[in-house]
């Protein structure tokens, strides 16, 4: 939630600065590490371990999944958007990235 909250907050600041295109570009930022962390845990579900041993090397794979649709998502993104307002999508994305690690120190 954190994360969809920053990037829409990012998206708002960023559409008033930059336009619609800055806008987008901090949707799509924020939207790359939304995604790749659904990917993580889908990967982490399909295979979860059984032992200790299992589970790490189950987390690593998912780690490894990740990284690479994040990779791929970026080299999309900047690839075919041409109008794409580079300090928002990377502030989104940032943002979304430490929020991820911040979420870990967070007790319910």
């Amino acid at each position: 939630m954190w994360q969809a909250a920053a990037t829409l907050t990012i998206a708002g600041v960023a559409g008033l600065l930059a336009g619609a295109q800055g806008a987008l570009s901090a949707v799509l930022g924020g939207a790359i590490n939304l995604s790749a962390g659904v990917v993580y845990a889908f990967v982490l579900a399909v295979a979860p371990g059984k032992t200790a041993g299992a589970t790490v090397v189950a987390m690593f794979r998912a780690e490894a999944a990740k990284i690479l649709v994040i990779i791929g998502q970026l080299w999309l993104v900047l690839a075919t958007y041409k109008d794409a307002v580079l300090p928002a999508l990377l502030a989104a994305f940032v943002v979304t990235v430490l929020l991820f690690r911040v979420a870990l120190l967070v007790r319910d």
